[in-house]
């Protein structure tokens, strides 16, 4: 069963084409701009219409902490980096070394120019090993370098190694 078209509507679009002459094919539905604008988009050819300024953004106080934050983080990462570039495991044969603070038994030892006055001691030898002793650092320096007077042995990280030392003379 078909239902009867609406009163005063047409059930087919009108004789000779559509739209029907002088209307536009599509009602306006707001989407249209008013009399006057631009339509969008531009005719090939038009100017684009001005873009309205953005509202500038306000950095809040957490970014700012934490921007803060990774940078101090990365400086004292990279201030740790160059304070241990000097220390005794980058200590070669012919260093010389400048015991800082420290004990006598964890001596803080580190490599210093042999010009400068804080040179106190000579590298001899460097021994690289595990399960380094007293008395098999003094039997493997007396091995490595007959003169030597002092052992510094580190041990407990991925490089274990033996220093034997001897006073530097100026």
């Amino acid at each position: 069963m078909t239902t009867p078209p609406p009163q005063g509507q047409a059930p087919y679009p009108p004789q000779g084409g559509y739209p029907p002459q002088g209307q536009a094919p599509y009602p306006p539905q707001g989407g249209f701009p008013p009399q006057g604008q631009a339509p969008y988009p531009p005719q090939p050819g038009a100017p684009y219409p001005p873009v309205p300024p953005q509202p500038k953004r306000k950095v809040s106080f957490k970014t700012i902490r934490a921007i803060v934050i990774v940078v101090a983080v990365a400086g004292l990462a990279i201030g740790g980096y160059i304070a241990s570039q000097d220390d005794a495991n980058t200590a070669k044969v012919g260093d010389c070394m400048h015991r800082g603070s420290g004990s006598d038994t964890n001596p803080d030892l580190e490599v210093v120019d042999c010009g400068s006055s804080k040179a106190q001691y000579v590298v001899l030898a460097k021994v690289k090993g595990k399960y380094l002793t007293e008395i098999t650092a003094s039997a493997k320096c007396e091995a490595e370098a007959k003169d030597f007077q002092y052992t510094y042995t580190e041990s407990g990280k991925s490089d274990d190694f033996l220093l034997c030392l001897k006073d530097y003379k100026k």
